[in-house]
């Protein structure tokens, strides 16, 4: 079993940048594909962005392509997802999730292992 836990959000300005981290223990990390999602007060869970095994192909929302980047550290057992140029409407908590098997998939549904989450507030 996977346990995900995620680091580095907090309070920014608008036009600020943040990097999440979610270091992996307990499994074989090379061997999941991995996903990060946010949920914000009221609304149901959203895909952010996700990343193959090898990190060789990666998949993001529409409102955050050209701003937020996913990568993977394999010999790290870390996924990290780069924010920049955050809008308050990106407040929300980030979750890091893990999947068995070769492709990313955007849906909750499509993942097997959950981390705690982290928040990030961005103020106008």
């Amino acid at each position: 079993q996977v346990q995900l836990v995620e680091s580095g959000g907090g309070l920014v300005q608008a036009g600020d940048s943040l990097r999440l981290s979610c270091a992996a223990s307990g499994g074989s990390f090379s061997g999941y594909a991995m996903g990060w999602f946010r949920q914000a007060p009221g609304k149901e869970r959203e895909f952010v962005s996700a990343i193959t095994r090898s990190g060789g192909s990666t998949y993001q929302t529409d409102s955050v392509k050209g701003r937020f980047a996913i990568s993977r550290d394999n010999a790290k057992n870390t996924v990290y997802l780069q924010m920049n140029e955050l809008k308050p409407e990106d407040t929300a908590i980030y979750y890091c999730a893990a999947r068995r098997g070769l492709s990313a998939r955007p849906g909750v549904d499509d993942y097997d292992y959950w981390g705690q989450g982290t928040q990030v507030t961005v103020s106008s």
